[in-house]
């Protein structure tokens, strides 16, 4: 069997979402079957496993991605499997497996600020309708998404007629520093983009009933988004914006007596709360499907419009025996989702379409 996996995804210089899964799912792939990477990047070869075997080709945004088949056709693979859905597949000679992640940018559809202008206009396009979508994910054999809620929100949209089946998404593993829970969490820790959508500003807004605690937000930030949310954090109360972390930095911040915290409206997956948990840190979040998907027992959830919710549950975790059980239930549940895991789930779809 020659399966060809599309790393092309992978960012080289920090990793987003979509990178980190590109990266760790290939690599837990590799350890299980043959693999030969697709990439654009030479830089992209030091996140796949040691000698692998790959092939360089365009980069996912250039023009001849459309079609992304006739230059791999030559190559004669039996299978490709991509993290995106985004990879041409017309004139295909092989099986194709496409990876789409979510229903985000459907309801919000701001594209990221870090693309082109013309790109940008091409994402609102993309998003205005599900018949994009649809045909990019019909020209697959099957379709993979990263949760059970995103599966359902693709069946009751009708956004595919090929078989639809789950690739989770899992935490990294962090090890270098001891979690410190002390009375109660003194850090409250968010680590995700700030589009509106991931709703910030009700975590900011319930510092307001959280005094003697930090909000520590890690992410990038532009300059006119920051002063944005700058404008809303209550009198006295400390937020500290970091502008991006290395992953040691953000386990150090989670390890010192935190909480995970999250006021999103939509997720895919939720992987932050994913990490938090299996670093036995509990997690304040949005009562969402998703993340009761994700967190089920090791978080307790609030209503993502109400700040004083939020800081009432956050609260909450100065009960030492609430906590402690948060902290078990959570590192149970999170143990159920790895890499290796998904990686069989995958293969076992590969080996049932070649």
């Amino acid at each position: 069997m020659k399966l060809f996996y599309d790393a092309r995804y992978i960012r080289t210089d920090f990793h987003d979402g979509v990178s980190r899964y590109s990266a760790e799912l290939g690599n837990a792939l590799a350890k299980i079957t043959d693999v030969t990477f697709l990439i654009w990047d030479p830089a992209q070869i030091q996140f796949l496993p040691k000698n692998a075997k790959y092939i360089q080709i365009h980069s996912p945004i250039s023009a001849k991605e459309p079609f992304t088949a006739s230059v791999l056709n030559k190559y004669e693979p039996d299978i490709v499997y991509s993290p995106m859905q985004t990879i041409g597949t017309a004139g295909r000679n092989y099986k194709q497996i496409l990876t789409s992640h979510d229903m985000i940018y459907f309801r919000h559809p701001k594209p990221p600020t870090n693309l082109s202008p013309l790109l940008r206009l091409g994402w609102r396009l993309y998003h205005l309708t599900y018949l994009p979508e649809r045909i990019a994910l019909n020209g697959a054999d099957v379709v993979a998404t990263v949760s059970i809620t995103v599966k359902r929100e693709f069946e009751q949209a009708k956004l595919t007629k090929r078989p639809i089946i789950v690739i989770p998404n899992a935490p990294q593993k962090f090890h270098t520093h001891k979690v410190i829970q002390k009375d109660g969490p003194k850090n409250i820790v968010f680590m995700g983009s700030f589009m509106p959508y991931k709703n910030v500003e009700t975590l900011i807004k319930g510092m307001e009933w959280l005094p003697g605690r930090t909000l520590h937000l890690l992410s990038k930030i532009t300059p006119a988004r920051r002063k944005e949310l700058t404008k809303l954090i209550p009198k006295g109360a400390d937020v500290r914006f970091y502008g991006g972390v290395t992953d040691d930095a953000y386990e150090a911040l989670l390890a010192n007596d935190a909480v995970l915290a999250s006021a999103s409206y939509e997720e895919g997956y939720g992987l932050p709360v994913a990490e938090a948990l299996s670093m036995g840190v509990p997690a304040v979040v949005s009562n969402t499907p998703i993340f009761h998907e994700v967190g089920a027992g090791g978080a307790l959830y609030f209503n993502p419009a109400k700040p004083k919710d939020f800081a009432e549950q956050v609260k909450k975790l100065d009960d030492k025996t609430l906590r402690n059980e948060l902290i078990k239930n959570g590192r149970e549940h999170i143990g159920l989702f790895t890499w290796d895991n998904s990686a069989r789930a995958l293969l076992k779809t590969i080996k049932t379409l070649v």
